[in-house]
């Protein structure tokens, strides 16, 4: 069975929605992330050098990252639904959006928080309001980021949009607030983040 590394409030809760997703049997393995002094286990720091959760040991495979482990996931356990196969013409859409949020989103909002100078021409993130712009044309043709088909791109993205609109640093934006919703009302989100609160 599948063992995911997990801290309560972290990037780990995006791995917890895509196990939901995928429907896979799992344990979760609570990583006290915050603690001065902690005792990690092997599996756990061969998989996340860094110490960092998500983390997710499947057999042999390990590996760490919230996007890493989104990729993993779909193409093991759910290829062609929650993950395009390899020569499907939507693939280097979903590879773009599934590392949007590391790559874009995440360095964009760190910015924006800390309230440091933007530098669009230097920065590969752009900056927040290019993003944000980004985002929406994304997703034009809706509802999610592939247009009618969800994937493990829509838990990274969609866990972004949620997050930023729980800290108040979502723009009035109908088209991002409607895709929240919709990422809301996902059971598998609904019953990870219930799995998270036990």
């Amino acid at each position: 069975m599948m063992t995911l590394f997990w801290a309560p409030k972290t990037r780990a809760s995006r791995a917890l929605w895509m196990l939901e997703e995928a429907g896979v049997d799992y344990e979760i393995a609570h990583v006290d992330i915050r603690a001065e002094k902690r005792s990690d286990s092997d599996v756990f720091r061969s998989a996340s050098p860094m110490g960092k959760v998500p983390a997710l040991a499947d057999g042999e495979t390990l590996l760490a990252e919230s996007a890493a482990i989104c990729l993993y996931v779909a193409d093991r356990y759910s290829p062609g639904t929650l993950a395009p196969a390899l020569d499907d013409p939507l693939r280097g859409q979903y590879l773009y959006w599934t590392m949007f949020t590391p790559a874009v989103v995440e360095p964009a909002m760190a910015e924006k928080f800390s309230g440091a100078t933007t530098n669009p021409s230097s920065h590969g993130w752009g900056d927040y309001d290019s993003m944000i712009a980004t985002l929406e044309g994304g997703l034009a043709d809706g509802p999610w980021v592939l247009g009618e088909r969800f994937t493990a791109a829509d838990v990274m993205v969609g866990s972004s949009v949620v997050f930023m609109r729980l800290f108040g640093i979502l723009p009035e934006s109908q088209s991002l607030n409607e895709y929240a919703d919709r990422c809301l009302a996902r059971p598998a989100y609904r019953a990870a983040m219930a799995r998270e609160e036990a």
